[in-house]
């Protein structure tokens, strides 16, 4: 295969990659604004000892382009969206996917994993929208 081929093969293979996101970069957009959100990518900075993930503020110009991607609005967030490549992962599914790349012990709450999406995704939106004032 000459180069030119090559090239027009790795441009096809990375065709539905977000702007600004590589094949292999696992990114978690979160809302800059919300005090919970800021919590938790705290958290991720600690205890991503191999600095697996780049987190992005859906605020930013980067972010806004990778929500819209997905079709996703720019103008409200409801939740956390974490991405590898070209898929997307949001809500409790976003987060068994962070915890479960930043190893042990925190690896171990994928047996929550087990609980059905729908009962996973409301524990979720509780936690999230009775939190203590998440965007003040």
């Amino acid at each position: 295969m000459d180069d030119f081929t090559k090239n027009i093969n790795n441009n096809m293979s990375h065709s539905n990659l977000p702007p600004n996101v590589e094949a292999n970069d696992k990114v978690i957009l979160f809302d800059g604004v919300c005090k919970l959100c800021n919590a938790w990518s705290n958290f991720i900075i600690k205890h991503d000892r191999e600095h697996v993930f780049k987190l992005c503020s859906v605020q930013s110009e980067e972010g806004k382009k990778i929500l819209l991607h997905f079709g996703f609005s720019t103008d409200s967030y409801e939740t956390m969206l974490y991405v590898e490549g070209e898929q997307f992962h949001q809500q409790s599914d976003a987060f068994f996917q962070v915890v479960s790349k930043l190893g042990y012990p925190w690896k171990f709450m994928g047996v929550f994993k087990l609980f059905p999406r729908i009962l996973r995704n409301w524990i979720y939106d509780c936690l999230l929208y009775t939190s203590p004032s998440p965007r003040d």
